[in-house]
């Protein structure tokens, strides 16, 4: 059963960071773009930045440029690095194969993000 699990959320103070994780079993993320998710609470769910097949990197939100990195490793993951965080930032997380929401694909379940002093 193909299935993506993120991890990696927490509570964080204003400034910090968090890498989160998008880890793929039952298929191959190497074909696969991967965008990377948020929604917070009473809000839609928005892309924040997606990692095409290639590599190549797109910033859905600009509100994340010099801050949010993607990134994809040998074992199936793809990690989402969050630098200077903040209160803004607070939502829950989710990675899909796609892009734009709303595309059909695989989602994981999501992880929460609170950045709070």
């Amino acid at each position: 059963q193909p299935q993506l699990v993120e991890s990696g959320g927490g509570l964080v103070r204003p400034g910090g960071s968090l890498r989160l994780s998008c880890e793929a079993s039952g298929f191959s993320l190497d074909y696969y773009a991967v965008g990377w998710f948020r929604q917070a609470p009473g809000k839609e769910r928005e892309g924040v930045l997606c990692s095409s097949s290639g590599g190549r990197t797109y910033y859905a939100d600009s509100s994340v440029e010099g801050r949010f990195t993607i990134s994809r490793d040998t074992k199936n993951t793809v990690y989402l690095q969050m630098n200077s965080l903040k209160p803004e930032d607070t939502a829950t997380y989710y990675c899909a194969t796609v892009c734009t929401v709303g595309l059909e694909g695989y989602w994981g379940q999501g992880t929460q993000v609170t950045v709070s002093s």
